[in-house]
């Protein structure tokens, strides 16, 4: 048995814990978007229809990303149960510890101290983006984790001297999975910005020996990440080169933001967004750090990712994810220096920590009578008082150690103030899920089941739909494509009820319903139209 000493400073285990709660408790509780449900469909397509190498979603081609990460996610439902939230999620979650575990033995490839990795880490594991992107069944957790797997072992190759390809190999496989992840996103987000700044700083020394085992680890893993990109080129490639086509334009032409549209990217660190600000000022900070040159490394690896990131015409703030992996190293530095110089900085100084940190300790303080006042609790009093308790105590700890000018109680209070919203307080997000017109596709598929009816959609689909029916929905776009049908259903935007009425004026409307998968109120921002849909049930007339 682990004495407490021994383990409050096993800061692998620590550190297991702190992913354990950070990405896998409550994973079931937030509704699924639509990034999920087209990874969460294709997924289910490919166990139930057998569609592993030439994916599909609602039975069309899906060839937009590739399908590493929806392989694993059908291998989880397969195993678990496609209805489980937890189960499809599960993946990204893993993925998601695998990258804190990567990072955390990376950083002392630099001469950095374990426990300052170990901070860094924290801050890695309760940034903003990251804590989304873990708890989200989307692509881009996967690719940028496998990306600095395979960082990893490149450091390896360029700073070892013996036995180089054993580093190769294994880097050249997650490199591979990084492609088959999301393409080369990584490799220019991540891999391409590291690559630079290590040169920049560290120089590639003895380059000409390592050069065998780098070109083995760049050509196997073009062949473990773009074999599925040849396969299906070769198979199906009418709708491979279209899919390709529209995916290459929208780089230059879909959601297009001005260059500096990035310029806030910090604050995608969310709690950290202060700190992290602060340690990218790299004259104020230079010269206080315990390494210099792992340092400005880590900052020219931030900056520059940012800037190839901002060259890209299409932006969104997610594209920022691979972003938050070099600045936690970086901000890694700012926290490791509080740690030793809080109680002696001066007051020019030492406000913005007591801004920041105050900040959250007086949310925490806050929450019991800001939820009691605004939110709905009944049947939630059990996670509300909960969820109080522990974050007004974290919010009162925070204040104390801020008077008492000891820093690290704070940082750790900041990294477990995360921990609890996400175990006690995600629950009371079902208090937010109010909309009376809320009415699921579920129930269709039994209606269809026990008449025996075909379902059809018009014109068009939405994935969180199909992913709510539980298998695929046909298209249709005139009534000739259901001419030998006497009585089907048909599904269709609201907007399209008097086209829907005049082109099937030959049949006779038998039911109607409305579904509405908002799990919002109307009233709300996020209410969406598209998650609408009237359904007929048509009869055709002798």
């Amino acid at each position: 048995m682990l004495r407490l000493n021994s383990f409050r400073y096993n800061y692998s285990i620590l550190l297991l814990i702190t992913g354990i709660f950070i990405f896998i408790f409550n994973l079931d509780i937030i509704y699924v978007n639509i990034m999920e449900a087209r990874n969460f469909v294709t997924a289910r397509e490919m166990v139930n229809q057998n569609n592993w190498i030439l994916t599909t979603m609602n039975d069309l081609p899906r060839y937009e990303k590739p399908p590493l990460p929806t392989w694993l996610t059908a291998i989880s439902g397969a195993i678990f149960c496609f209805d489980s939230l937890t189960a499809m999620r599960l993946p990204s979650a893993l993925t998601a510890i695998l990258l804190l575990f990567t990072f955390y033995r990376f950083l002392p490839k630099f001469q950095l101290s374990k426990h300052q990795a170990f901070i860094s880490s924290l801050v890695l594991a309760t940034s903003f983006y990251i804590v989304f992107s873990g708890r989200d069944g989307q692509w881009d957790i996967y690719t940028h984790t496998y990306m600095l797997v395979a960082i990893y072992f490149l450091w390896k190759i360029f700073n070892g001297s013996k036995n180089l390809y054993k580093y190769a190999v294994p880097g050249a496989i997650f490199f591979g999975f990084s492609l088959l992840s999301k393409g080369p996103v990584s490799f220019y987000a991540l891999l391409l910005p590291f690559l630079i700044s290590y040169g920049i700083v560290y120089k590639y020394p003895d380059f000409k020996i390592k050069l065998k085992a780098l070109l083995i680890f760049l050509l196997l893993g073009i062949i473990v990440g773009g074999w599925w990109f040849a396969y299906v080129r070769w198979i199906d490639p009418e709708p491979f080169i279209e899919i390709t086509a529209q995916e290459t334009s929208r780089w230059g032409n879909y959601n297009v933001r001005p260059f500096y549209y990035y310029w806030s990217f910090f604050v995608q660190s969310g709690i950290w967004t202060i700190p992290s600000f602060v340690a990218l000022l790299y004259p104020y900070l230079k010269n206080k750090v315990s390494n210099p040159r792992a340092y400005k490394f880590s900052f020219l690896w931030t900056i520059i990712a940012v800037v190839l990131l901002s060259v890209i015409p299409e932006k969104k703030s997610r594209y920022l994810l691979p972003v938050l992996i070099p600045m936690a190293m970086n901000t890694g530095f700012y926290i490791e220096y509080l740690f030793r110089n809080f109680k002696s900085l001066p007051k020019s100084e030492n406000w913005i920590i007591y801004f920041n940190h105050g900040l959250i300790g007086s949310i925490g303080l806050a929450f019991p009578l800001a939820a009691f006042l605004y939110l709905d609790l009944d049947g939630f009093w059990l996670w509300y008082f909960a969820a109080s308790v522990a974050l007004f105590g974290i919010g009162l700890g925070i204040y104390y150690f801020l008077w008492k000018k000891k820093y690290p109680p704070v940082f750790y209070l900041t990294v477990s103030f995360i921990v609890a919203v996400i175990i006690f307080a995600f629950p009371l997000t079902y208090t937010f899920l109010d909309n009376p017109y809320f009415n699921n596709i579920k129930s269709l598929k039994n209606f269809a089941e026990n008449k025996d009816l075909k379902i059809y959609e018009y014109d068009s689909f939405t994935p969180e739909l199909i992913w709510e029916y539980g298998q695929p929905i046909p298209i249709i776009n005139n009534p000739e494509e259901v001419n030998n049908e006497k009585e089907f259903g048909l599904l269709f935007l609201e907007k399209d009820s008097t086209e829907i009425k005049s082109q099937f004026s030959d049949y006779q409307i038998k039911n109607r319903k409305r579904f509405d998968l908002n799990y919002v109120n109307p009233e709300a921002s996020g209410y969406k139209e598209r998650l609408i849909r009237k359904f007929y049930l048509f009869s055709k007339t002798e």
